[in-house]
């Protein structure tokens, strides 16, 4: 799995690089098929820093979150929330469509109608 950090208009001490490192690895603890990681900070404005974060995942095309607050690191933790909902929600969805058979496959037997 591969793990990019981008910043724009600026630049991130690497002390906070590495708690936005280790945050982003524990993201395939979730689910087990992402292929990639790409978080961009936007520091153009210091008080409102924007975060992005955009995962590929096998057999979808990319899951995006983005979040906005008063610091950097909050900003980090919003939007992982906010992505850690949506791995969740696809694996749900995932696993849903595994469990229920679908109309050619045998495993839901009509009930027989009463001849009387």
């Amino acid at each position: 799995m591969q793990i990019n950090i981008s910043t724009r208009h600026g630049q991130i001490s690497d002390p906070t690089r590495q708690k936005i490192q280790a945050k982003l690895e524990k993201l395939p603890r979730l689910f087990d098929r992402i292929s990639a990681i790409e978080l961009t900070a936007d520091l153009e404005h210091r008080d409102a820093p924007v975060v992005d974060i955009r995962v590929s995942v096998k057999h979808k095309h990319e899951l995006v979150a983005t979040s906005r607050t008063s610091d950097l690191l909050a900003s980090v933790d919003d939007v992982m929330e906010k992505m850690e909902q949506q791995l969740r929600k696809h694996k749900e969805k995932i696993r849903d469509r595994h469990r229920t058979p679908s109309h050619g496959q045998p495993g839901i037997v009509p009930a027989p109608e009463d001849v009387g």
